[in-house]
């Protein structure tokens, strides 16, 4: 049987890219681990925000990318060797072009469902821009340096992007439109591509139109197997929709179809948009996402089993042809057993470079942060808010991770030092999304205040509501905050690390724009200045719900 995967799924890195392979980490989550240890695994295997999934194997490893809009480091670039233990390896985007545009905050904007391949000992991501068009970027080292994003097709509304290479050398790039920006949406096209890749020849076909049966279907992902060109493809939406598979002898069709897994009787909504990989071993296996809300587009892992010549997703309990999602089962069988590990959370702060879990709200500056790994501290300097900014949502030094399971809590601690000329510097936790939350220290003539604010619908402009909580006794405190099920989020501080008080009413999270909920730090000032105050954060942990 042979099985053409765009030129990536048999093929072994050399000895120089796997020499050049960052170290795995050991990091193991206290929050949530996916591997029950016992030879099996349970759903979502990753149980934080990594949106629209694609992923490869190469030789013996699997590497997975997501979407990442406006925030800064963009393109995360996952790693494992077993599809359920994964770990951030890298980014594939340190600043996003237009450069200038992308140093405003732009939620929703940015970099929207991409795809990774490799080919030649080059790796190929093809990320879309909706308000720009498609981009290539490439590295011969996963962990290396990452080709300046080359714009592919241009055009408004032109999104995830897929390439394929056939066997005769011919390239080609499946896309679909949004319908924000394109005026058309719920269909599904294909363009030839030079064959480096690089560049499109002719404008796109429309291959397949959704409207009558899979309304707003997108996403699609090309492979081939058996003479069939396979496009694999969400339908019916983010969080209601089902997994379709389009086949076609002829790559632009036409194309028959059929629902490979929608949700069934189990609770996981909308299961789609993500990945085939199959293993060493032989054994197929689809990563996608689930949409929680708050809690972001989380990584789900499905078995897939191929019945004359059409892909079944999940576990066919009823036998109509048609899997539903597993929230538990036997781990893949990739010859060997792994250690248990996680993407990183927790941050010690005693790395002269900053953990790969932290991303900006839109391109940094180079003077909003500095390691300190010698005092084993972040330094966060106090950064003027924008003269437009309506409250936070328009900040864009805001220094924010992923929600990393439904229960948790972060503690952090901080020495605040501003600067003794300005009024009015803070520096503090928050909860961001549509709406957030923080709770942060500022300076006022006569000491430092500790200050709790809450923006309802701060992206529609609304003003934060600030109140004064307590006068503070130094610039040193611990704040934290307690996330239960459900997204419900309740602040507290300490000032001797051992009592925690309790601020405000209990705040609930939202999802941001096409995003989870985030939490992290951040430091301002009202005004301009040429000495700016600094807040040192000594740790930054996530750990179970006290």
């Amino acid at each position: 049987m042979k099985y053409l995967y765009n030129s990536i799924l048999i093929l072994s890195l050399s000895t120089s890219v796997m020499a050049q392979q960052a170290p795995p980490t050991n990091y193991v989550s206290k929050v949530w681990v996916a591997d029950q240890g016992n030879g099996t695994f349970k759903n979502p295997v990753i149980n934080a925000d990594y949106s629209d999934p694609d992923a490869i194997r190469v030789g013996d490893d699997f590497y997975m990318i997501a979407s990442s809009f406006d925030a800064i480091p963009g393109l995360p670039i996952l790693h494992s060797k077993d599809l359920v233990n994964w770990s951030i390896i890298g980014h594939a985007l340190k600043r996003q072009p237009p450069f200038e545009h992308f140093e405003k905050t732009q939620h929703g904007n940015g970099v929207w469902a991409p795809s990774i391949r490799y080919r030649n000992g080059e790796f190929y991501i093809y990320y879309p821009d909706p308000d720009f068009g498609i981009y290539l970027t490439k590295a011969k080292n996963i962990t290396g340096e990452w080709s300046a994003p080359k714009l592919v097709a241009a055009g408004k509304g032109l999104i995830d992007p897929c390439p394929f290479w056939d066997e005769d050398g011919k390239a080609y790039l499946a896309y679909a439109y949004a319908g924000s920006r394109a005026g058309i949406k719920s269909v599904l096209a294909i363009m030839p591509l030079t064959a480096d890749g690089t560049k499109a020849i002719e404008t796109g076909r429309i291959v397949y139109d959704g409207h009558e049966l899979d309304p707003t279907i997108e996403g699609p992902k090309v492979y081939k197997r058996n003479g069939y060109y396979y496009l694999f493809a969400p339908a019916g939406g983010v969080s209601t929709g089902w997994q379709l598979i389009l086949r076609s002898k002829n790559i632009y069709g036409p194309y028959e179809r059929k629902v490979a897994m929608d949700q069934g009787k189990s609770t996981v909504n909308g299961p789609h948009q993500g990945a085939w990989v199959n293993t060493q071993t032989g054994e197929d296996w689809f990563l996608h996402f689930q949409d929680k809300d708050a809690y972001g587009r989380v990584v789900h892992l499905q078995p897939m089993k191929w019945i004359k010549d059409w892909p079944v997703i999940g576990s066919d309990r009823d036998g109509d042809g048609i899997g539903e999602p597993v929230m538990s089962y036997k781990k893949p069988n990739v010859g060997k057993t792994y250690p248990i590990v996680t993407p990183v959370e927790s941050d010690e702060f005693g790395a002269s470079n900053l953990g790969l879990q932290w991303q900006w709200q839109a391109n940094p500056q180079p003077t909003w942060l500095f390691t300190d790994a010698g005092k084993g501290v972040l330094k966060l300097y106090t950064a003027k808010s924008p003269d437009d900014a309506k409250n936070l949502w328009d900040v864009p030094n805001l220094l924010l991770q992923k929600f990393p399971a439904d229960e948790f809590s972060v503690t952090t601690k901080v020495n605040f030092k501003p600067n003794p000329k300005l009024e009015n510097e803070k520096t503090g936790i928050v909860i961001m999304g549509r709406s957030y939350a923080q709770l942060s220290i500022q300076s006022k003539k006569d000491g430092f205040y500790l200050m709790y604010g809450v923006c309802q619908a701060a992206d529609k402009g609304k003003a934060e509501n600030e109140k004064e909580i307590a006068k503070l006794r130094s610039g040193s405190v611990q704040f934290r905050v307690s996330i239960s099920n459900g997204a419900k989020c309740q602040f507290s501080y300490s000032e001797d690390g051992l009592h925690f008080n309790k601020v405000g009413e209990e705040f609930q999270a939202t999802a941001g724009q096409w995003i989870g909920a985030k939490v992290g730090l951040f430091a301002l000032r009202d005004t301009q200045t040429n000495d700016a105050g600094v807040a040192e954060y000594d740790w930054f942990r996530i750990e179970k719900l006290k």
